[in-house]
């Protein structure tokens, strides 16, 4: 099934205008969620707002937003006060810079969509991403949506353009607020982490490779009571075995469990030399032997 548009926008560098369509990259709806039922009949549940103060049940028509700025201090705001405050949408983005694509730290990434050409946009839209992919650049630019103003990241695939939605900087905490232990790393252990770094190593990444094993389960599980069975047990994947503790020797048993397994069913070359009856001189005779036959003469 085709995938469907949901709007549309322009790109605007300079006086440059690129009409584009707007689809989603991701689907939430693969996400395995459960209902909340009453246990007696299993009817679904509806959520009910209690005011805490009177304890009493609260309907939508009595309820107003506030903002706490102390404890159990509100401001209260109308709901024609937050629609003014709101960023009127603009459908375009407009571009403000253009840098490298690795200067963008994917700990900035947050929700993505593919642009495609809308109508008169196909030239201008395979210039621009055409220019980007030689150039090795992303543009930044802004994004009024949704009553909301977002930084935006365009950047060039090999079918096209994504649009990236990006995390504003205090939205995203710094590493330097985490305690991180400093640890002197030894150059011997440091050619074995290289080396088994070089043994998994590859140039490209295939996500269908990867699959989410949970959700699997959970869906058999779902199946399997749909269709009135009855859930005894789940079979959990099996660990990783005993825990090495030593750097040096988990680096080890690491390259030599790699580097087995290619070679499981084929024998290597001195393996095979190593099973084959090897030609040698006769035993000498054992010292008893050799008296018995001096007796014999």
């Amino acid at each position: 099934m085709a995938a469907r548009s949901i709007g549309s926008l322009s790109i605007s560098f300079g006086l440059v205008s690129i009409p584009v369509k707007l689809y989603t990259a991701t689907e939430s709806s693969r996400t395995i969620s459960f209902n909340l039922l009453h246990k007696g009949c299993g009817s679904r549940l509806k959520q009910q707002y209690f005011c805490a103060k009177e304890d009493v049940p609260v309907s939508r028509d009595d309820m107003v937003k506030g903002y706490e700025f102390a404890k159990d201090q509100y401001v209260i705001f109308e709901p024609e006060e937050l629609k003014a405050l709101e960023e009127a949408g603009t459908h375009s983005a407009d571009i403000e810079e253009f840098v490298p694509i690795s200067a963008v730290d994917p700990v900035y990434f947050d929700k993505a969509y593919y642009l495609a050409p809308d109508k008169g946009g196909a030239r201008p839209y395979a210039l621009f991403a055409r220019a980007l992919r030689d150039a090795k650049r992303c543009a930044i630019g802004r994004w009024s949506a949704r009553g909301k103003q977002f930084i935006v990241m365009i950047r060039p695939v090999k079918e096209g353009l994504v649009m990236q939605q990006l995390l504003y900087a205090d939205e995203v905490r710094s590493i330097l607020d985490i305690d991180i232990a400093t640890a002197d790393v030894k150059d011997v252990e440091l050619k074995l982490a290289q080396q088994l770094i070089e043994q998994q190593a590859s140039n490209t990444f295939d996500p269908g490779a990867y699959t989410d094993d949970v959700r699997t389960r959970i869906e058999a599980a779902v199946q399997k009571k749909v269709d009135g069975e009855q859930i005894t047990s789940v079979d959990m994947p099996e660990t990783g075995g005993a825990q090495i503790i030593d750097l040096m020797q988990a680096l080890r048993a690491s390259l030599d469990k790699k580097s087995a397994a290619p070679s499981a069913g084929k024998a290597a070359p001195a393996a095979k030399a190593a099973r084959k009856p090897a030609k040698s001189a006769p035993e000498p005779e054992a010292p008893a032997k050799r008296k018995a036959a001096k007796r014999a003469k």
